[in-house]
């Protein structure tokens, strides 16, 4: 089974992360931030992974230490469940709708951890969680996942639809890429490692 627990505990946040790749779907997520919950219940529905976070974080400060260190647990538990990613499909990507926005994110799964994200968004806030934390939590799972992710804002003027989209991209992307490739007997690579 593709499965990992991680935990992180520091003066800024207390996390317990549970996955498991070849779920479908459930889990509770808690980490005090409700938009922030809502986009991780999106990730774990539609990239069919089950999820359980449970995260404490210093939200008197703000939500930027617990949006970012989720991203990080979350990065290395993928990175742990992927295991030496034998038989990987590697690659996904999608393309998703949400009202008037469009969302796409293209993923690698191949060991390079690298961040590009194309976002314009015209509000700075859904209620009181601001919208540049998606980008911070992205860029912690590429650092620990050792994934390449690209995530665009094609087009969309409501914030809450934008942040939807590109969690809903990313879902169906991993989605794809996770999956166990029957044609692929090794690794993924052309070097014969990830």
């Amino acid at each position: 089974m593709r499965k990992s627990t991680v935990e992180r505990d520091t003066k800024e946040t207390k996390i317990r992360l549970e996955l498991n790749l070849d779920g479908s779907g459930e889990g509770t997520v808690e980490t005090g931030i409700g938009f922030f919950d809502h986009m991780l219940e999106l990730l774990k529905k539609h990239a069919l992974v089950d999820l359980t976070v449970k995260a404490d974080g210093d939200l008197d400060v703000d939500y930027h230490h617990t949006v970012e260190d989720v991203g990080l647990v979350f990065g290395k538990a993928l990175n742990e469940a992927l295991g030496d990613r034998r038989g990987l499909t590697r690659y996904g990507f999608a393309s998703i709708p949400m009202d008037e926005a469009l969302c796409e994110t293209s993923l690698d799964l191949g060991g390079r951890p690298f961040l590009v994200m194309q976002c314009a968004m015209k509000h700075m806030f859904v209620k009181d969680f601001e919208v540049k934390l998606v980008e911070e939590f992205f860029r912690a799972v590429s650092v620990e996942a050792r994934a390449n992710i690209h995530l665009r804002q094609v087009y969309g003027d409501e914030a809450h639809h934008v942040c939807e989209g590109l969690f809903k991209s990313f879902a169906r992307a991993l989605r794809t890429a996770k999956a166990i490739d029957p044609l692929e007997t090794g690794i993924p690579s052309s070097k014969g490692v990830i």
